[in-house]
């Protein structure tokens, strides 16, 4: 039987899979390149899944990271409809859902998560989704067209990014949350309420503090009942509730972790040869007090991504980047810098009332993150405060007028 052999072999095509494959090359790596994916669609990008691609407006096309011919142009081989279910690092093998077995030289680990569901009766009912993947993204455009009421759970960016885009195409939508405001895990209150309001005022009824019991129906759904008794009409169902990072195989193998698999600062785990980057890699990071963490987002991934294309091209490379995040809704532009878990204090800069403005969080006085609204110049000269961790002038901060770059003291 032959056996299968990769210099690298990436498992995950997402968007750090993909990245370090390209900077692999990039970085004039010559040995061999594979890249496992259990979706049967070449790398392409996620964020615009709950958002241009539900609403019509990206394409499958569009949403490629690189056109299909680059990866044979560049000798990177895309492995498709699989998933890796063992990996013994004493031989250096995966074996796959289809009982292939591959060997590799080093292994990154890239497979993000999967989409967490709801435990409570009906959870598995036709007409309830979850978007994480081309695939249930297609499933959802296909019952648009039957769809008037739509029911959202979980008030993160992706119920709130589906929300929108659902509301844009003009259905009835009802956004669940559990927590007494939407984007509470994330961002401060006075964010949460701006888009809370935002989305009343398109028609989106938000109901806070609101639990699932279940969800109704005969092999379709028809609604979702709280605890309390109310039923609130559905013809579809978004589950947007989180995600669980795909590593079981790597624990399994012996690998450190729990929520994620555990990296050092150079993207390695604890087996040899293998490094695990993006949505599934805890790793201590710099700017939550060296906790660790797992970051979701496109920065990270890339980031270690980079990362780890150097250290396999013979360069030493230490992941400390300045995470960052953004979430489009209707006509709103969010951006996050830095992480605001653990201020002591918060200031405006601009006023919500003009669509426009920021929330800078602190910490014994020093800038910790800053939410922008509208607001690329805050977004883009906050950075290098939160870099530079250098104390400001708290009298001028909340002065829009005045450039965050010379608030510096």
């Amino acid at each position: 039987m032959t056996v299968l052999h990769y210099d690298v072999l990436i498992v995950g095509s997402g968007h750090g899979g993909a990245q370090a494959a390209i900077m692999l090359r990039q970085s004039k790596f010559a040995g061999s390149i594979g890249v496992i994916s259990d979706e049967s669609a070449p790398p392409y990008e996620r964020p615009p899944l709950s958002k241009e691609y539900i609403a019509g407006e990206k394409s499958v096309r569009q949403m490629l990271i690189r056109p299909e011919a680059f990866w044979e142009e560049r000798e990177i081989a895309l492995l498709l409809g699989r998933s890796v279910v063992s990996v013994d690092p004493d031989s250096k093998t995966i074996t796959t859902s289809d009982s292939t077995t591959i060997r590799y030289g080093d292994l990154i680990w890239s497979t993000g998560g999967s989409p967490r569901r709801l435990t409570c009766a009906g959870h598995d009912m036709v007409g309830v989704h979850t978007v994480r993947t081309l695939a249930d993204a297609d499933k959802i455009i296909a019952e648009l067209p039957s769809t008037k009421r739509a029911v959202v759970i979980g008030g993160g960016y992706i119920g709130l990014e589906a929300a929108a885009a659902l509301a844009g195409l003009n259905k009835q939508v009802t956004l669940i949350e559990a927590l007494d405001r939407v984007l509470a895990r994330v961002a401060g209150e006075d964010l949460s309420r701006f888009v809370e309001a935002e989305h009343r005022a398109k028609g989106v009824d938000v109901r806070l503090g609101a639990t699932v019991e279940c969800i109704e129906g005969n092999e379709r759904v028809t609604g979702v009942r709280l605890v309390g008794g109310e039923v609130v009409a559905a013809d579809m169902v978004i589950v947007g509730i989180g995600i669980v990072p795909a590593v079981e195989p790597l624990l399994a193998a012996g690998a450190e972790g729990g929520n994620g698999v555990a990296v050092d600062c150079h993207c390695r785990t604890s087996l040899p040869n293998i490094y695990a980057i993006g949505d599934c890699a805890l790793h201590a990071n710099g700017y939550a007090d060296d906790l660790p963490i797992r970051i979701e987002s496109v920065q990270n991934a890339h980031d270690q991504a980079a990362v780890v294309a150097k250290m396999l091209s013979g360069q030493d490379a230490t992941y400390d980047s300045l995470p960052w995040f953004w979430s489009d809704q209707y006509d709103l532009k969010l951006q996050t810098v830095g992480l605001s878990t653990g201020h002591d204090s918060a200031i405006m800069r601009g006023e919500p009332a003009d669509r426009s403005f920021s929330v800078v969080y602190l910490r014994d006085g020093t800038v910790i993150a800053l939410d922008c609204v509208n607001m690329v110049k805050d977004y883009i000269q906050g950075r290098k405060l939160i870099v530079e961790r250098t104390r400001v002038s708290l009298s001028r901060l909340g002065d829009a007028s005045i450039p965050l770059k010379d608030i510096l003291m």
